[in-house]
């Protein structure tokens, strides 16, 4: 493919696919949602624990999606997955208290507290948990949406590297 680069592009005009992209946009944002309501999302139980998801990369019913968006709850006593992303991340406790640990450093935190993950070149390993015996941690986080210009690597790797106690492998 590298070799055609060249001629494949001679045969295309890319100024009127940019215009043909903007339309196809204009086309599926038309009716699009202003506003995600919580009370109209599930509550996804997956590797990295129980979320609901407000913008992601794959959800096109909303007006712009440059954000990834998701609030996450943590059963008392218990904690998220274990994950390798770029970090970049701000997350805004809503109810419980807990600690995160960043690359082996733990990082104590409660509701109220905003908790900033570190934008690293190589990535950061990150896991939350929810230090209350009686209380359900939540909270909300959000990092912009690199996903479509960068892939989901981000340019650091991104591995599951380990599951929330509350995820089952279908």
């Amino acid at each position: 493919m590298v070799a055609n680069r060249k001629d494949t592009l001679a045969g295309r005009n890319m100024w009127d696919e940019f215009i043909a992209l903007r339309d196809r946009q204009r086309n599926e944002t038309r009716g699009a949602m202003q506003v995600v309501k919580e009370k109209d999302l599930p509550l996804e139980t997956n590797q990295m624990g129980q979320m609901k998801w407000y913008l992601h990369p794959n959800l096109k019913d909303v007006v712009v999606n440059p954000m990834l968006v998701y609030q996450q709850e943590i059963p008392p006593g218990s904690r998220s997955g274990r994950v390798k992303f770029q970090g970049g991340q701000v997350m805004l406790i809503l109810e419980g208290k807990g600690y995160t640990v960043i690359d082996g450093v733990k990082h104590s935190w409660e509701a109220g507290d905003v908790l900033n993950l570190p934008l690293r070149p190589r990535g950061i390993i990150v896991q939350h948990f929810n230090t209350d015996p009686n209380v359900t941690v939540k909270f909300v986080a959000t990092e912009p949406n690199w996903t479509d210009c960068t892939f989901v690597d981000r340019g650091s790797g991104f591995e599951q590297l380990e599951d929330a106690p509350e995820y089952r492998r279908k």
